[in-house]
């Protein structure tokens, strides 16, 4: 279950994320937000990528874990850090490890991509010791906070941690800054993290705007929070959209019962389908969860005629046999 360690509930403000913003300056990349004619005519809408699939190791999550290890005191950077990751996350932890010379230890469920582990293990280096833990995230979190507590190291979650927030809703206070009268995001939904930093920056911003998560039909953790109103551990299938494995956060689910427009659910098909759209379309290389946003638009879910639309391309890092799979099913 995402968020189980005991984490104090904590609010993003707007000024945490322009903090965020402001130490990140140059340590990141302020990526570009495309215009995408092909997707506007499709939805009747006009339409807007955000590519944090060309932020550095592919994708948005630096942001947040930059963010949250150069906040650490010099006490828990002797004691070291331990992190869970369906890959992504890894990335940034690995390399503010190297960079702060912090010694790290990241778990990764089995079903995290080989071409993942080798580029956190590239970017980490002597810093990093990468452990392989199940197949799925949420057994591998509940595994490594357990491994915190054994070996005295820090736990620092990849979504639930208000550094790590406000750093990944820098994504949002971009697409603002570039295109400021959007009316609608759509943004992907996992552990919570980017889309409480994404929706709380562009509320700021633009009171109005409306802000959807979108996740895969084989994950219907947020669906089952939201329709109970709380957080149960849920069975969840293989996913294109392995970097949006695991259960929903408590921390966060107040957030999305009550500043969230709703949920949208997208099959495999169909991510499938938007990992071949942004690839023909856009020329870009984009992961299943990175493409799973411009797949709800792609496929309809949501009606966008006449909007002003922004959409979360969050990461790139897809192994080649993935990639051609998806090719080959998304025709």
């Amino acid at each position: 279950m995402k968020g189980s360690a005991e984490i104090m509930p904590y609010e993003v403000t707007i000024t945490d994320i322009l903090l965020a913003a402001r130490f990140l300056k140059n340590r990141i990349r302020h990526t570009p937000i495309e215009f995408s004619p092909a997707l506007s005519k499709i939805t009747g809408g006009k339409v807007w990528l955000k590519l944090e699939n060309q932020q550095i190791a592919g994708s948005f999550k630096p942001r947040g874990a930059f963010n949250r290890m150069f906040a650490m005191t010099e006490e828990e950077r002797q004691k070291g850090v331990i992190t869970c990751s369906s890959g992504n996350h890894a990335q940034g932890i690995a390399m503010a490890a190297r960079d702060l010379k912090v010694r790290s230890v990241i778990c990764v469920p089995g079903q995290c991509p080989q071409v993942k582990r080798e580029s956190i293990l590239e970017k980490g280096g002597e810093f990093v010791e990468l452990r392989v833990i199940g197949t799925y995230y949420d057994e591998a979190e509940i595994e490594s906070m357990k491994m915190a507590e054994r070996e005295n190291l820090v736990f620092i979650s990849a979504f639930d941690d208000p550094y790590v927030s406000a750093g990944q809703g820098t994504v949002g206070l971009e697409m603002l800054q570039d295109e400021p009268e959007l009316d609608i995001i759509l943004c992907q939904i996992s552990g919570a993290g980017l889309i409480r930093g994404v929706a709380t920056a562009a509320k700021a911003l633009r009171p109005a705007i409306k802000v959807w998560g979108v996740h895969a039909k084989a994950n219907p953790a947020w669906p089952e929070a939201v329709k109970k109103g709380m957080v149960e551990l849920v069975d969840e299938e293989v996913s294109l959209a392995d970097a949006l494995g695991g259960g929903a956060c408590q921390n966060h689910l107040d957030f999305v019962l009550n500043k969230l427009e709703g949920l949208i659910a997208v099959s495999e098909e169909d991510i499938a389908k938007g990992i071949r759209f942004m690839f023909e379309k856009h020329h870009q290389l984009v992961e299943g969860a990175g493409a799973i946003a411009a797949a709800a638009a792609l496929a309809g879910s949501i009606d966008l005629k006449g909007q002003k639309v922004g959409i979360v391309v969050s990461g790139g890092n897809i192994g080649e046999e993935k990639f051609l799979s998806a090719l080959k099913c998304g025709r």
